[in-house]
C-alpha cells in the first residue's frame, strides 16, 4: 500500500461506474491487481468510441497501449461498484497519456491510481500516425487545468 498522497475525484473530468464482477476477485478475498488495468483499457476505449467516434474495427488509426502502471492504496472487493476517473495529462502529435483513478461508490478518495499511454498508429502499417481530429477534439475536453 502506497504512502502517496491519494488523488481526490475532483480531479478527474470524466467519471464511469464499473460493477466488479464474481471473477475480479482472487484467492485473497479482493480484486487482483490486473483486474485494475481492464477497467483502465475499458475506460480509455469506450471514451474513445462514445466520445470521439473510434470505430474499433474499421478505423485506419488506432490507439495501441505501449505503458501502464497502476498504484494501489486501499483493497476493493466484489460485489462493489467503483467509479473509474480519467482526465488527459499530457496529448502529443502523435500520442496520449491519460491519468486514471479508482474510487469507491461516491468515495472523494481515490483507492487506485494510475496511468496509461496510447501511440495512435495506422492500422495496416503499425506506424505510429497523428491523432484523428475527432479523437484529439475528445481528448482536449479531458485536459488537465495548468
Amino acid at each position: 500500500m502506497t504512502t502517496e498522497q491519494s488523488l481526490a475525484r475532483a480531479d478527474y473530468p470524466h467519471i464511469v461506474s464499473v460493477p466488479t464482477r464474481w471473477a475480479d476477485n482472487d484467492i485473497y478475498g479482493h480484486v487482483n491487481n490486473v483486474t485494475y488495468y481492464a477497467y483502465f483499457d475499458t475506460v480509455v476505449n469506450n471514451y474513445l468510441i462514445e466520445h470521439g467516434g473510434l470505430d474499433i474495427v474499421n478505423a485506419p488509426v488506432i490507439g495501441v497501449a505501449v505503458e501502464t502502471m497502476c498504484r494501489f492504496s486501499e483493497s476493493v472487493a466484489y460485489p462493489e461498484t467503483l467509479e473509474l476517473g480519467l482526465k488527459v495529462a499530457k496529448l502529443g502529435q502523435t500520442s496520449v497519456r491519460y491519468e486514471l483513478a479508482v474510487f469507491r461508490l461516491a468515495g472523494e478518495v481515490a483507492v487506485a491510481s494510475g496511468h496509461f499511454v496510447h501511440v495512435f498508429v495506422n492500422r495496416a502499417t503499425n506506424k505510429s500516425t497523428p491523432i484523428p481530429a475527432a479523437i484529439r477534439t475528445a481528448l482536449e475536453r479531458l485536459m488537465e487545468n495548468e
